[in-house]
């Protein structure tokens, strides 16, 4: 099980969450977010529909949350005292993954025909929503009405992401994972008054770039790398937790958006160089973690490139993309922010990165060997080597191997040390 974000910690610790799940095959992850749930300090109650119970058993989710699982509005023992009243009003919160098309056409109108939907009707704690359904339900135009009048009515939606699912299809309507689900929780209890705990004074813009770059060779064909772009969004996912204002620039991912983040959607390098130019003289600090292309073709192909008989080579004319992590650091002195770069290596990690960190005036560098099994591109874990700058020459940080959120925890503590204190937040 992944480690918890070091931010969510306090805002989730004690707080009575009742988790409802509904017939999804997603329904299998609802056991890891009460895992991640109850190691956070939380209290959780599981309320599952009959059908749920198709995909994971009652037992499995009581054994995890060391309580009772309620199944059935008509429970003679429980509804003796009205059982349903008091579990209502006894939750901080209510969060139901997954939520499948049915449910969430019963809630927007009102039903209360199974103890779940009773539950939401009857309860006045906010409310939070994880759909989870095949691409074309979530695409259907009822479905989207569906999801944007739980949102005039006061709901939270979480995700849904896109990729694979398993009916075969790929697209958007994955339950988010249960991961994203524990941080747009831990978030939402995450108050105004306690965000200062962690970064105190005005709180800094932060502009982050994830994932891969994609260079068009022709109209299906491109040229691209195995970023996931998990490192970057687990560390979007952690400066909104410490109350930063966050920009991501992203490439093409099946992610979802940190809870709180401004997302900017980009494919090329070059796009993301405009976008990334255009913010960073509005930031604090600048995290250029996106695996971007190094090159591009020099004309994309109108039609498709065809295999010919006559030749087994095929010869591409690449031209260099702009140095985007270089051109921010190279900023004027009074639009310049604090500029930290990644480097992924194969080899002679400390070196490479302290030649780039050198090389192109960066103020930290966080550098990974990729040919780690396990570990980088695609991976939930990954090490690095921190560098970074001090009036004396440079410090140094050796992170073993760990998940990607703690490791973001780190990457941002430090960095925001770098900060100038009067012109940002700062740690507290």
């Amino acid at each position: 099980m992944a480690s918890l974000p070091l931010s969510s910690l306090s805002s989730l610790a004690g707080k009575r969450l009742l988790l409802g799940v509904s017939a999804g095959i997603a329904a299998y992850k609802s056991a890891l977010i009460v895992r991640l749930l109850k190691q956070a300090g939380c209290e959780v109650r599981v309320v599952m529909t009959e059908g749920a119970q198709a995909f994971i058993t009652p037992l499995t989710l009581q054994a995890l949350s060391g309580e009772p699982v309620r199944t059935s509005l008509l429970d003679p023992e429980a509804e003796a005292g009205m059982g349903h009243i008091e579990l209502a009003r006894w939750a901080d919160a209510v969060v139901i993954a997954p939520a499948t098309a049915d449910l969430i056409a019963k809630l927007v109108h009102g039903m209360a025909d199974d103890l779940l939907t009773t539950l939401c009707l009857a309860s006045e704690a906010p409310k939070l929503i994880a759909p989870a359904m095949n691409q074309a339900m979530w695409r259907h135009p009822a479905t989207q009405r569906n999801v944007a009048q739980l949102a005039n009515d006061g709901w939270q939606l979480i995700g849904p992401a896109a990729g694979d699912q398993a009916c075969g299809d790929v697209g958007p309507g994955r339950m988010s994972e249960p991961e994203d689900i524990f941080s747009a929780l831990a978030q939402h209890f995450a108050s105004p008054i306690e965000a200062p705990k962690s970064i105190t004074g005005n709180a800094p813009h932060i502009v982050i770039t994830a994932g891969p770059t994609r260079e068009a060779l022709d109209p299906v064909r491109y040229l691209s790398n195995h970023s996931s772009g998990k490192m970057g969004y687990a560390l979007a996912a952690e400066a909104a937790a410490l109350g930063a204002r966050v920009s991501l620039i992203s490439g093409p991912v099946n992610l979802a958006t940190p809870h709180g983040v401004e997302r900017i959607d980009v494919e090329t390098a070059m796009q993301m160089h405009q976008a990334a130019l255009r913010l960073a003289p509005q930031a604090a600090l600048f995290i250029g973690c996106a695996a971007v292309a190094d090159y591009r073709a020099d004309s994309a192909a109108e039609h498709k490139i065809k295999k010919t008989d006559d030749s087994d080579t095929l010869t591409l004319t690449l031209v260099k993309n702009p140095d985007i992590i270089a051109e921010v650091a190279a900023l004027p002195a009074n639009q310049r922010p604090v500029v930290v770069g990644f480097a992924a290596e194969t080899q002679d990690l400390a070196g490479y990165a302290q030649d780039k960190l050198q090389r192109k005036g960066l103020d930290m560098i966080v550098a990974n060997d990729v040919s780690q099994q396990g570990l980088g591109f695609g991976s939930d874990e990954n090490a690095a080597l921190l560098f970074w700058r001090v009036t004396s020459g440079t410090e140094q940080l050796a992170a073993p191997p760990q998940p990607k959120t703690q490791l973001a925890a780190l990457i941002i503590r430090q960095a925001l040390t770098l900060l100038p204190t009067q012109s940002s937040g700062a740690l507290s």
